[in-house]
C-alpha cells in the first residue's frame, strides 16, 4: 500500500482527474470524437470501430478499469457525471487507438517492439508517460530508472493487483503515444515548404490593391418576378447533397409535472432548521454537526466577499456585512439558512512555495531540491494559505515552504446551516396523480396527447431534432430516459410517466423521426429556395444596373446614375483583416482586375458592384517567418485531421449516447 500512497502524495493537489486524456491531448484534437456518428450498429453495442463491434458489457469493463486507474492516481472515486463522462471518453479513445489507429499504423509498416518499449521505460527513448511522471522522480526531481525498479519491486508484493493495473496502463499509454509520434512524424517531415514556395507565398500575401467601387444593395428584398421552381430546388439539392447530411434525431413534445414543496413542506424545513439552530450557534465541532444536520457540509474554505453568492445572496450579504458572528434564520426561495462566521484573516490569493512529502527521510533536503511553484487555494490544503512568508507548514502529508505571498485579501471561513424544503410523500403523490390522469387520457397516442393538453390546460413543450446524446429538456437535467424512449418509440405514440430525479413526472409524445443520412429535399427546400432566390435576385439587379450605367466612363457618373456615392478601400489583400468586411465575390473579382479599368456589374451576396482598381502595391508586412508560422499551423492541422479521417473512412459508429 505504500506505493499507492506514494502515487497520491507525489501527484498531490496538482494531479488531473484524467491523465490518460491529457497525455494525448497535444496530438489529438479533444473535440475529435464529438463528430462521430451515433447510429446504431446493434441494440446491445456501444459502437463499431473498423468492423469491430464493441458490446456494452465489454465497454463497461473498460470503463471500470479506467475508473480504478483514476482512483489509484487521485485517491478518490469519480464523484460527478462530468468525471464519469471523461473516464468513458478515455475508454473509448483507447479502443479507437487499438482497433483503428494502431491497426492502420501497422499497415503502414509502423511498429513498436519489445526492445523499443524497454528503452522507453528506461528513459533511453523519452516518453512523458515515464520521464514526466513524478512517481519516477528522484530527490532532485529528475527521472530515475531506480525509482522505476523500486515501483516494480513494490508491484511484486502488492496483493491487490492495483499496482499491476496501473503499470499496465502506463505501458500501454506509452506504447500508443509512440505510435502517434512515429506516424505523425511522417507528416511533419514530408509536409514542408522549399525556398521557392516560401518566396512565392510571401510575394502573394504582400500583393495589395486599392479599389474604388459603387455598391447597390439588394439584400433579400421581395420581388414577385423572381421565382424559384421545384425542379431548380431539386437540382441544387442533388448537386450539393453532401451539405445536407444529418444525424439521427427526433421531434417530440412533452408535458412536465414538477413536484413543488407544499406550504406544509416549507414549514417543516423551517422547523427542522430551528430545531438545531442553538446547537449550530454553539458547537465546537462544526464539521461533524453539519454532516449530521445540514444539506451543506463544512468545506473549510477561505471566502472573500461575493463568493458566497453561489450559495445564496442572503448568505453572502450576512457573512460580509456588519453583523453578529451568527445570523438569525435567513430565507431564499424554499431554502432556509443560518450563517456563522468561524474565522477571519488576511489571506493571500496565491503563495510561492516548495513542497515535499512530509514523510521524506530528509524533508529539508527534499524541499531544497524541489522546484518552486505558485499555488492557489485548493480543497484539503486550505490551511496552507495562512502560512507566513519564510515559514513551513505541513498539511495532509505534504510539507510546504512558503517563499512569497501575493495579493492578501480579507477573507472568512463561514459555516452554513442549510435546510431545503423537500416535497413530502403526500405532495409527491398528488403530483403523480395529476400526471397519471394525463397519461391515462393519452392512451399511448400522440393525437390523444394533444387533446389531453387542451382538456387539462397543460403546455406541451416542443423539442425539434433532439439528438440521441441529449440529456436534458430545457432546465431539466438527467432526462436520458426520455431520450431513450424517443429513439425506441414509433412515430405518433406517447410515453408512460417517466420520473426524473423524483422531482419531475414527464409524459412525452413522438411527433417526428429523422433518420441518419441526408435531410429530405422537402425539409431542405426552404433553405435552398432562399439561396437560389438571392442568386437570381442578384443577377436581375446586375442587369438593371448594367442598363442604367451603359455608356458611362467614370466612377462618379456611374455613382450619380445609381443614386449613390463612390467608396474606396486601400491595401486589400487576401488573408488580411480588411477583407472580412467586404463581399468575397467582389474581392475575388477585383483581385484579378486590370488596373485603371472599370468592371461590373458583379452580383455579390448582398449587393451589386461596379469597381475600378486604381493601384497595386507590393508591401512587406508579411514576412518569411510569417509564412513559416502559417505553414507550421497547416502541418499541425493536418496531423490533427489524421484520426478523424481514419474514423470517417472506417465508418466508426459511436452509440454510447444510447447507454449513458
Amino acid at each position: 500500500m505504500a506505493a499507492l500512497e506514494t502515487i497520491r502524495v507525489k501527484f498531490g493537489v496538482l494531479i488531473t482527474v484524467l491523465i490518460a486524456v491529457a497525455l494525448l491531448s497535444f496530438i489529438i484534437d479533444p473535440n475529435t470524437l464529438q463528430s462521430v456518428s451515433s447510429s446504431m450498429s446493434s441494440k446491445y453495442d456501444v459502437g463499431e470501430i473498423d468492423g469491430k463491434a464493441i458490446s456494452y458489457v465489454d465497454f463497461q469493463a473498460d470503463v471500470d478499469k479506467y475508473s480504478a486507474i483514476n482512483e489509484i492516481m487521485s485517491g478518490s472515486t469519480a464523484k460527478d457525471e462530468q468525471m464519469h463522462a471523461a473516464i468513458r471518453e478515455t475508454a473509448w479513445q483507447a479502443l479507437v487507438d487499438k482497433y483503428l489507429f494502431v491497426k492502420n499504423a501497422n499497415k503502414g509498416g509502423i511498429y513498436v517492439g519489445k526492445e523499443e518499449m524497454s528503452d522507453i521505460i528506461a528513459g533511453n527513448i523519452e516518453s512523458p508517460v515515464f520521464t514526466q511522471n513524478p512517481m519516477f522522480f528522484d530527490e532532485n526531481g529528475v527521472f530515475s530508472t531506480a525509482k522505476v525498479r523500486e515501483f516494480l519491486d513494490y508491484m511484486e508484493t502488492d496483493q491487490t493487483g492495483r499496482l499491476q493495473l496501473y503499470w499496465n496502463y502506463l505501458v500501454e499509454t506509452a506504447k500508443t503515444q509512440e505510435y502517434y509520434t512515429k506516424y505523425m512524424s511522417l507528416f511533419t517531415q514530408a509536409d514542408f515548404a522549399n525556398a521557392l514556395m516560401l518566396t512565392n507565398e510571401v510575394a502573394d500575401a504582400n500583393n495589395t490593391f486599392n479599389v474604388e467601387f459603387v455598391m447597390v444593395p439588394f439584400g433579400y428584398a421581395k420581388d414577385s418576378t423572381v421565382v424559384v421552381s421545384d425542379s431548380e430546388i431539386k437540382a441544387y439539392y442533388n448537386a450539393h447533397k453532401k451539405f445536407f447530411k444529418q444525424q439521427a434525431s427526433r421531434d417530440i413534445e412533452y408535458v412536465v409535472f414538477e413536484v413543488v414543496p407544499s406550504a406544509e413542506d416549507i414549514a417543516a424545513a423551517n422547523q427542522a432548521l430551528a430545531d438545531v439552530y442553538e446547537q449550530f450557534a454553539t458547537t465546537d465541532n462544526m464539521k461533524a454537526f453539519l454532516l449530521a444536520n445540514s444539506d451543506r457540509q463544512y468545506d473549510n474554505r477561505w471566502y472573500k466577499a461575493g463568493e458566497l453568492n453561489t450559495v445564496a445572496k442572503v448568505v453572502n450579504d450576512y457573512a460580509f456585512g456588519d453583523n453578529a458572528s451568527v445570523s438569525e434564520v435567513l430565507t431564499s426561495g424554499n431554502t432556509f439558512y443560518a450563517v456563522r462566521v468561524v474565522e477571519e484573516a488576511m489571506v493571500p490569493e496565491s503563495l510561492y512555495v516548495k513542497y515535499a512529502p512530509a514523510n521524506s527521510d530528509d524533508v529539508d533536503s527534499a524541499l531544497e531540491a524541489a522546484e518552486p511553484i505558485w499555488i492557489t487555494q485548493t480543497a484539503g490544503f486550505e490551511d496552507v494559505m495562512t502560512a507566513k512568508k519564510n515559514t513551513t507548514v505541513t498539511v495532509n502529508g505534504l510539507t510546504f515552504q512558503v517563499l512569497d505571498t501575493k495579493d492578501p485579501v480579507a477573507k472568512k471561513r463561514v459555516a452554513v446551516l442549510e435546510k431545503a424544503a423537500i416535497a413530502g410523500k403526500e405532495t409527491v403523490n398528488s403530483y403523480y396523480s395529476k400526471a397519471n390522469t394525463f397519461a391515462t387520457k393519452t392512451a399511448g397516442k400522440y393525437e390523444n396527447f394533444k387533446k389531453a393538453c387542451e382538456e387539462e390546460n397543460v403546455y406541451a413543450h416542443p423539442v425539434n431534432k433532439m439528438l440521441e446524446s441529449a440529456n436534458r429538456l430545457g432546465a431539466i437535467e438527467n432526462t436520458k430516459e426520455v431520450t431513450r424512449w424517443a429513439f425506441d418509440a414509433k412515430k405518433g405514440t406517447a410515453s408512460n410517466i417517466i420520473t426524473v430525479d423524483n422531482n419531475y413526472f414527464i409524459i412525452a409524445a413522438l411527433k417526428g423521426i429523422h433518420e441518419e443520412g441526408y435531410t429530405p429535399v422537402e425539409e431542405a427546400a426552404r433553405t435552398i429556395e432562399t439561396t437560389l432566390y438571392s442568386q437570381k435576385l442578384g443577377d436581375k439587379k446586375a442587369l438593371e444596373v448594367a442598363e442604367k450605367i451603359e455608356g458611362l466612363t467614370s466612377m462618379e457618373a456611374i455613382a450619380e446614375a445609381l443614386g449613390t456615392t463612390v467608396s474606396t478601400k486601400d491595401g486589400v489583400a487576401f488573408g488580411s483583416d480588411n477583407v472580412r468586411a467586404l463581399d468575397p465575390t467582389f474581392v475575388g473579382a477585383a483581385s484579378v482586375a486590370e488596373t485603371g479599368k472599370i468592371y461590373g456589374p458583379v452580383a455579390g451576396g448582398i449587393g451589386v458592384y461596379v469597381y475600378k482598381v486604381t493601384d497595386r502595391e507590393t508591401g512587406a508586412f508579411f514576412t518569411e517567418d510569417d509564412a513559416k508560422a502559417r505553414d507550421a499551423q497547416m502541418v499541425q492541422y493536418t496531423t490533427q485531421m489524421v484520426l478523424p479521417v481514419m474514423m470517417d473512412d472506417a465508418d466508426v459508429k459511436d452509440n454510447r449516447a444510447r447507454f449513458y
